[in-house]
């Protein structure tokens, strides 16, 4: 048996450290509620190649006096509480006292701090928990904190951390929930010597949503406040325009601290049910303020978990104040009706980003279908977007199955794309049922005379005989594939076509959305999206794939950003698949939307040309066959 020995603290501080310093965020967090916690109303932070060599935290607090700097790198050491007692009344961020010795184990850390009652200021150095440096210097009233090389004595830690850009976009992503969660604090956000975004501490939590999320975001929210048993709730819901994919943007923060909990999601989600379609999700900043006895905020060293005492009555103040609030506005969408269209040359001039021509261009974006529309002036060939829906363009899927391009809308893709090297399909096998199709083509010649369409079910399912089978036909899993396949196709043979959108249509991301767009952009150029950066957290999308021009092109794009940073990017061919057939997806025709016979023999048409015509690819089957034989067994016709 192995001999049982003491290990010694600087083992024992690498070890507890793991549980508070988990990547770079975690530090921010960290540093960032103790400067919170010292009264400051401005803080700045810094960061470095994703905060992984360098962060630098500066506040306007009360700062540290010079002989509590070596005791504020002890374990366990804090001003916050006395006794186990004060747990049940935590109001500060910060109170288990173990941030700045955890940070300072695996880092080499500089703090520098004035105290308001000091005259000078006094700077202490530690690297890996052991003291180096400590003398008084000149500096103004607060504290500034500097931690370099994150885990540079634990290699085995670092080498889990992402690349720094990933990293970067985790410590922006908090950046914006720190804002969002005191929006009476002026807090600067630099990343690598560029200033991301900045509040000015006014207390308008409005105008912080604005900074963060954008002018569109900002305009479709609504206030609420209510109050029950010593509960508050107060900030902004979205309308229910103002939804996403995922929940990312339903934020919510208790006794102003940024938490995650399911169970405030369910009573969000749950209050918005009358409001919201079926697998989106509201965006909202919400405030809840209640007595610190009746929530648990140490569960977990991030503070990021907590427990309440009486979850359920908490959960149904959650849903009657959110479902009160929606049910008092009124949700009829605004529509513009757009004016006949004039006789003039589309402007070649970029719009400002506040021009309200362009906010006019992007409602009609969100309200209608885009529909393309070819005009020739002075011999010069332009696309020109019209939102008009005209009697000629309801057949839909017969544009989409036969698109012509028209002017300037194709591009070569790189040579070397990998993407295109070993292509195959994916996600299923090839099924053996249906031989029919293997021997001969439904929608062949030959077929024509045989099969008969009996008509179409719920607006989603076509039914059609032939023979002794009866078949049902999903429209959207089949249409979805064979967008699938054409833009593979065109891949393949290195040249996609292009939908140019004039004017551009201008996005608002986050910082963590802004990283992936930088990560994936490469990506997304090469299906034919066209991104450029428009100012700030702006960015325009000028081109688009034209196997996806019916769809609308912004909800297009940011559900699948957002679904790219659910699952992540590994450059690998198969996951760059995956996204090709998520845009597919959210481009083809959907359930509940009626097509025409000619439509729906275009789209059979297509499909069965396909090497694997059964299956959508995610999987999901396109087309299924009962026989006669089944039919006949179901009425005991047959016994």
């Amino acid at each position: 048996m192995a001999v049982i020995h003491i290990l010694d603290s600087q083992t024992i501080d690498q070890i507890a450290a793991g549980e508070v310093v988990e990547r770079p965020s975690s530090v921010v967090k960290e540093l960032v509620e103790n400067s919170m916690d010292a009264g400051a109303d401005a803080i700045t932070v810094e960061i470095k190649d994703g905060g992984i060599e360098l962060i630098r935290v500066t506040d306007n607090g009360c700062g540290i006096m010079k002989e509590d700097l070596p005791n504020a790198f002890l374990r366990h050491a804090t001003s916050k509480i006395h006794t186990a007692e004060d747990l049940c009344n935590v109001r500060s961020m910060g109170f288990r006292g173990e941030a700045l010795g955890s940070i300072a184990a695996v880092a080499k850390v500089e703090l520098i701090s004035k105290h308001t009652d000091a005259l000078m200021g006094n700077r202490y150095v530690i690297e890996g928990g052991i003291e180096k440096e400590s003398d008084e210097v000149g500096a103004p009233d607060g504290t500034t904190i500097v931690v370099r090389n994150l885990f540079y004595n634990t290699p085995a830690r670092r080498k889990f951390l992402k690349t720094t850009a990933t990293e970067g976009g985790y410590v922006a992503d908090l950046m914006e929930h720190l804002a969002m969660s005191r929006p009476d604090i002026s807090y600067t956000f630099i990343q690598n010597r560029q200033v991301r975004f900045s509040t000015s501490g006014n207390g308008d939590l409005k105008e912080v949503i604005y900074r963060i999320y954008g002018k569109d975001t900002a305009r479709e929210i609504i206030p609420i406040i209510s109050e029950q048993d010593g509960m508050t709730i107060e900030g902004y819901l979205g309308t229910p325009v103002n939804n996403r994919s995922n929940r990312n943007f339903e934020n919510y923060f208790i006794n102003r601290r940024y938490i995650k909990s399911n169970l405030i999601a369910k009573g969000i989600e749950e209050g918005y049910k009358a409001y919201m379609m079926q697998h989106r999700f509201p965006f909202c900043v919400l405030h809840i303020t209640m007595d610190t006895q009746e929530v648990d905020v140490n569960v977990h060293p991030s503070k990021m978990d907590v427990r309440f005492h009486d979850q359920q009555q908490f959960m149904d103040f959650i849903i009657k104040a959110v479902a009160e609030t929606l049910s008092a506005q009124e949700m009829i969408v605004d529509c513009d009706l757009v004016p006949e269209k004039e006789e003039k040359k589309i402007s070649n001039e970029a719009p400002e980003p506040f021009e309200h021509n362009r906010r006019e261009s992007e409602e009609a974006h969100k309200k209608t279908d885009f529909i393309k529309e070819h005009q020739t002036d002075n011999n010069d060939q332009e696309w020109q977007t019209d939102f008009r829906l005209q009697p000629e363009q309801n057949t839909m899927l017969q544009k989409i199955l036969e698109p012509k391009p028209v002017g300037k809308v194709t591009r070569p893709v790189k040579k070397n794309n990998p993407i295109l090297k070993e292509r195959d399909h994916i996600f299923v096998e090839r099924p053996v049922q249906m031989e029919l199709f293997d021997k001969q083509r439904v929608l062949s010649e030959s077929s024509r005379k045989r099969y008969k369409i009996l008509g179409q079910i719920f607006d989603t399912y076509w039914l059609f005989e032939l023979d002794d089978n009866l078949y049902f036909v999903d429209q959207h899993a089949a249409h979805e594939k064979v967008n699938y396949e054409r833009l593979m196709k065109q891949l393949q043979e290195n040249t996609v076509y292009q939908q140019q959108l004039n004017p551009p249509i201008v996005i608002t991301v986050t910082g963590a959305e802004r990283q992936m767009l930088l990560d994936a952009l490469e990506y997304f150029e090469e299906l034919g999206f066209e991104v450029e950066e428009f100012g700030g957290n702006e960015y325009a999308i000028r081109a688009i794939p034209m196997e996806l021009y019916l769809n609308d092109p912004k909800d297009m794009f940011l559900d699948t950003l957002n679904e790219l940073m659910e699952t992540g990017l590994t450059g690998t061919p198969e996951i760059i698949r995956q996204r090709i057939a998520t845009m597919a997806c959210k481009a083809s025709v959907k359930g509940n939307m009626k097509i025409s016979l000619t439509e729906l023999d275009a789209l059979l048409d297509e499909l069965l040309t396909l090497e694997n015509p059964y299956h959508c690819p995610h999987g999901r089957p396109t087309i299924f066959s009962m026989s006669k034989y089944d039919i006949e067994k179901k009425f005991k016709r047959i016994v």
